[in-house]
């Protein structure tokens, strides 16, 4: 037995005793897959355990993460911050080997990922990335950006939309550093793959432009580093085909049934003595020393490249500088920004947000973008920025074609890259395809700025599949996702400045339709997400808060009401912001003394009583609109100042009513 089947031996151990401890995981891919990435690691990637945010490193995204437990233990073997005690600790709550891997949870885990397809499309962002910067700062003799993006991914990674969507995508930019590692086994969960997908997959990428090469020896470790070798020569996009055995050296190999078996005691005791392996949770001298060979090739690299930079430094003292300087985000003039889109004022606010990025990406060189083949609509690219193509990767707006979640997801990748300022942008009523994006965006925290346009039913006679009304309710029920409906420049550059400066992904929800003046908005209070609009006593009878379009409408029928009440108006970006803000300054802000507050938005979003308090309702869209005109549905759906006049009233009457202690017979 040579060293290199030995190492990966004890690699199918590691992972099966792993498992078994934990008792839960996917063994299936472990054992399949090892040969696969322990070629990667030792012979290919780029790496340095010591530092694994060393910017030229190589990429490597787990799109099928459920394959962790073989990841985990690669990263223990190669000399990672993950010891053989954190490989006991698999699935254990706190731990820093999670069930799937998680971003900033477990060093040398670039992306969080589980649900299958979407790694596909952080690591076309992450490409995309590579090339920029390789535009922006490689020179004759100095290729400071030089690296590989890979991508491990199974069969149920391509049959997701998201993969393919960004595969397209990738095909048709040119993306020559980026490689796939195909763990082909013809194995799902429900049994063989032609049970569901019969399709060539060769072909498929090959008519997307993708340079193919296929293994038919995937568990031999030798014949998959050369194909990894000959797809680091390609001129466009890699996929390497790994015909493989799922589970093997298991009784279940080959089989459905091995995909997320554990062995027993007694099961594990036979498979590891069929590898030659005796000991528990053990790495040997001897193909420990193999590993480190590869870690110290690494960090050496890594070294060269600092001695690279350091002459790069001198003998080409300006790029040096803006490279230093490409991803400084304290540099930015909001004031600048603030006083440059005020002439906007009373524009639609996705118009506003067109001249508003345009004059972020002016002093941010790492701002990149696009839309999902709307940019004509939602007005989100920049101006004489160019589109990013293969041929001119210095463009700013990417055209990302009708793939919503590939979009949000590429533009995730982008981000995790390292510190761009990134957007992608649609109609709110077609966020719904994003989400799954967004959510994880969320939960790696990931300062995104998402521009949703038509936000509301005044978009009409388009009908009701192109009105949103549940979609802002869905989107603030993402944990960790903040939403702006801003009223004008002044709150929209707040949500600007809460994404770029306090690193949170924020989604923009912008109108169509022009938004007049609005008297009384202020920077400073969009920045903590609401604040007085019109403050006209400290002890308000009523309180009306709204966002975005209505919060004109809001005004209106306060004027009414001031006929007999005593009447403030609260203007609310944010809820999600707000709610982080301190009980006085909410209190303050929505009196406990008023005797009813009442939330108006065109949506039927719930999560306004949050805020509201015990006096509170919503006065919201409640059933899908007809295809009209944008001002004959919303005055259809109640939002006039006739009618929120009576509901208010009404509802006033109503809590006067409840609060008079009732009667009784003697």
């Amino acid at each position: 037995m040579n060293l290199t089947t030995k190492a990966i031996n004890y690699l199918k151990a590691l992972s099966a005793e792993t498992i078994t401890n934990a008792k839960s995981g996917h063994l299936g891919v472990c054992l399949g897959a090892s040969s696969i990435l322990f070629a990667l690691f030792k012979d290919h990637l780029n790496f340095d355990a010591s530092d694994t945010d060393f910017l030229n490193r190589d990429r490597l995204v787990l799109s099928a993460g459920h394959a962790s437990a073989l990841y985990y233990s690669l990263l223990s073997m190669f000399g990672f911050n993950v010891s053989l005690q954190d490989l006991k600790e698999f699935r254990k709550f706190g731990s820093k080997t999670p069930g799937h891997p998680e971003y900033r949870v477990t060093e040398g885990v670039e992306v969080t990922t589980g649900p299958l397809g979407q790694g596909v499309a952080n690591a076309v962002g992450m490409a995309i990335a590579e090339t920029v910067m390789e535009e922006r700062f490689n020179t004759v003799g100095f290729e400071i950006f030089n690296h590989h993006t890979y991508c491990f991914v199974g069969d149920g990674d391509l049959m997701e939309g998201v993969a393919m969507e960004a595969a397209s995508l990738a095909g048709n930019l040119k993306l020559n550093k980026l490689i796939l590692l195909y763990d082909s086994n013809e194995v799902t969960i429900d049994g063989a793959l032609s049970l569901s997908n019969r399709e060539n997959v060769a072909r498929k990428f090959l008519a997307m432009g993708w340079n193919v090469i296929k293994v038919s020896s995937g568990n031999n470790c030798w014949f998959c580093s050369q194909a990894i070798a000959r797809a680091k020569k390609s001129k466009k996009p890699t996929i390497i085909i790994f015909n493989t055995t799922i589970g093997i050296g298991t009784q279940k190999e080959g089989t459905s049934a091995v995909h997320s078996a554990v062995l027993s005691e007694e099961e594990l005791a036979t498979f590891k003595e069929n590898l030659g392996v005796k000991e528990s949770f053990y790495i040997p001298s001897d193909v420990r020393e193999l590993c480190m060979a590869s870690t110290r090739r690494g960090k050496l690299n890594h070294e060269k490249w600092n001695q690279n930079l350091a002459m790069y430094s001198s003998t080409h003292p300006e790029l040096y500088k803006s490279l230093i300087a490409f991803f400084d985000r304290k540099k930015i003039n909001f004031e600048r920004i603030l006083k440059n889109v005020s002439k906007y004022d009373g524009q639609s606010t996705r118009k506003i947000n067109h001249y508003a990025l345009s004059e972020l990406a002016y002093q941010c060189p790492q701002l990149i973008g696009g839309t999902a083949d709307v940019a004509p609509s939602t007005m989100a690219f920049v101006d004489n920025a160019g589109n990013f193509s293969a041929g001119y990767r210095r463009g700013k707006n990417i055209r990302f074609g009708v793939r919503e979640h590939a979009m949000s997801a590429i533009v995730n990748g982008i981000a995790l890259y390292e510190d761009f300022i990134t957007f992608d942008s649609t109609f709110l009523a077609f966020s719904n395809y994003a989400i799954p994006a967004l959510r994880l965006r969320a939960m790696m925290k990931l300062p995104v700025m998402s521009f949703f346009t038509h936000d509301s039913i005044v978009v009409g006679a388009d009908g009701a599949s192109h009105q949103p009304i549940e979609q802002i309710s869905q989107l603030r029920a993402i944990i960790g996702s903040t939403i702006y409906r801003p009223c004008d420049f002044k709150e929209l550059i707040a949500g600007y400045y809460n994404c770029v400066k306090n690193f949170m992904p924020i989604i923009f929800a912008l109108s169509r339709q022009d938004i007049p003046h609005v008297d009384g908005t202020d920077f400073d209070g969009a920045l903590m997400g609401g604040y007085l609009l019109e403050n006209t006593t400290s002890k308000p009878q009523i309180v009306l808060v709204a966002s975005g379009f209505e919060v004109v409408l809001a005004q209106k029928v306060a004027k009414e009401l001031r006929k007999k009440h005593q009447v403030n108006v609260v203007s609310m970006p944010s809820i999600e912001v707000f709610e982080k803000q301190s009980t006085a300054y909410k209190n303050k802000i929505i009196s406990n003394d008023a005797s009813l507050v009442v939330g108006i938005e065109a949506s039927n979003d719930c999560k306004w009583l949050k805020i509201l308090g015990e006096k509170g309702v919503f006065f919201g869209v409640e059933e899908y609109q007809s295809s009209a005109s944008g001002d004959e549905i919303y005055s259809h759906a109640g939002f006039n100042v006739k009618n929120l006049v009576k509901f208010v009233e009404s509802k006033l009457k109503n809590s006067k009513s409840q609060k008079q202690t009732p009667k009784t017979e003697e």
